[in-house]
């Protein structure tokens, strides 16, 4: 057996939260490649080391007064990590790590350099604690010169170096181009890291260590004390992720899913829970007809009406170039007979309205263009629905007894989803009145 076992911020915030880490690892052999992210925050009014690093690297390339608060912030990292080292009663010094880093913060060494050493003098800290070995992941994750993730060099970079390797921490985050220069993933990238070393040692699981007991069925924000959900396919979590889901970063999804390694959602603080499974199909019947809801705000419709559209071959595709002549991407494109509507970011839109306008008139000649702000997409996912009649028109009843007014309705054609428009002020309540139909009449 093989397991790679990413942990998170919080789960090595403090030397009490490496020791949990530690101790979940040495309770199962499997446990041999191990992936840290940077510390996070011990407490809600605490900062993370990641966003300490980016003050202090711009503090650095400031050179002008500041200097003063360079140092002052880079002792301030050294003593978050001083503070765990204790903690640990590790024989271990950093000086000569934090002597290389304020030379290439002085240097202006970028960015994502400064960004990646967070998670690079954990790992350290982690291999040490473990008596695993440490290889630094600008050794084995490869960007092109252009910052482009390339995916195939790095597994076989890592597939190569890890063949003999029978325990190891890999620091998650961040790699390097060919000339050695540090790249980092986008926020939330040890995932990532984690999901590349599962598909190049061809783990039997890869278990993400976190602050929560899996994926729960709805935002706790909105819902609280929302139930957690026990299996989910990696279709349905890309649907759920795309519409706003966090608790993994959705570019893990892809390594592991081409070699069919099942992740396992854990939460440091609860190890005896079994967490979330995220896996390729399964037979298991969800608790509920629905897996998951989700949703975002922040988007306005655009709505065009033709006399005889349907019958206007090219109608389609002279109104999306009009949009992206302009640049922006759209989210749904729902249509009838006469009518054609597309949803887009309002932000991306806003300033650019009028241009658009004047575009889809120009190209398509439309009778009527109207355009609504301020509305929510709430998607209902779910396995389930595909052999459950009547799902659509249970939540159409929901939302009605709620008074929320559906602004449109679209449904792929998988069945695996159903995404509703609402208006912006009824997104809260359309996701409760959705959980309280399918969960919690259920229960």
């Amino acid at each position: 057996m093989k397991k790679v076992v990413k942990f998170g911020g919080s789960s090595l915030a403090s030397a009490e939260q490496f020791r949990k880490a530690g101790s979940i690892i040495r309770n199962d052999s499997a446990r041999r490649y191990v992936v840290p992210s940077a510390p996070g925050k011990r407490n809600p009014e605490d900062i993370k080391v990641t966003d300490l690093l980016y003050q202090c690297y711009k503090q650095a390339i400031l050179h002008d007064d500041s200097e003063h608060d360079f140092e002052e912030l880079l002792e301030k990292i050294k003593e978050r990590y001083q503070e765990i080292i204790d903690g640990l009663k590790l024989d271990l010094s950093l000086e000569g790590e934090f002597r290389i880093i304020r030379e290439n913060f002085t240097k202006k060494a970028g960015r994502d350099y400064a960004a990646s050493r967070g998670e690079y003098l954990n790992g350290i800290i982690m291999a040490a604690y473990l008596g695993y070995e440490f290889i630094d992941a600008a050794e084995v994750i490869r960007f092109g010169e252009n910052k482009e993730f390339d995916a195939e060099k790095t597994n076989e970079i890592l597939t190569e170096r890890l063949k003999h390797t029978e325990k190891a921490v890999i620091p998650g985050f961040y790699g390097a181009s060919e000339g050695g220069k540090i790249v980092t993933f986008s926020r939330g990238g040890s995932d990532i890291t984690g999901s590349l070393v599962a598909r190049a040692v061809q783990a039997d699981t890869y278990e993400n260590w976190t602050d929560v007991s899996g994926f729960l069925i709805a935002d706790p924000r909105i819902i609280p004390n929302a139930r957690s959900i026990e299996v989910i396919t990696y279709r349905e979590l890309r649907e759920l992720s795309y519409m706003g889901a966090t608790v993994l970063h959705e570019d893990a999804i892809f390594p592991v899913r081409r070699e069919g390694i099942p992740i396992n959602i854990r939460n440091t603080n609860a190890p005896e829970e079994e967490g979330t499974w995220i896996v390729e199909s399964t037979c298991q019947k969800s608790r509920y007809i629905i897996t998951g809801i989700a949703g975002k705000r922040g988007f306005c419709s655009v709505n065009i009406e033709k006399d005889m559209m349907n019958s206007e071959i090219g109608f389609g595709r002279k109104v999306l170039q009009a949009f992206e002549d302009q640049g922006i991407s759209f989210e749904h494109v729902p249509s009838g007979i006469d009518t054609m509507t597309v949803f887009v970011h309002q932000d991306e839109f806003m300033d650019k309205e009028q241009k658009v306008a004047s575009a889809i008139h120009r190209l398509a000649g439309p009778d009527a263009i109207e355009i609504e702000s301020d509305l929510a997409l709430v998607a209902v996912v779910g396995r389930g629905m595909k052999s459950t009649r009547g799902t659509a028109g249970r939540i159409f009843s929901a939302l009605a007894h709620k008074n929320v007014n559906v602004r449109m309705i679209d449904q792929g054609s998988s069945e695996l989803n159903i995404i509703i428009g609402v208006s912006d002020s009824d997104f809260e309540k359309a996701i409760q009145a959705i959980y309280e139909i399918f969960v919690e009449v259920q229960l």
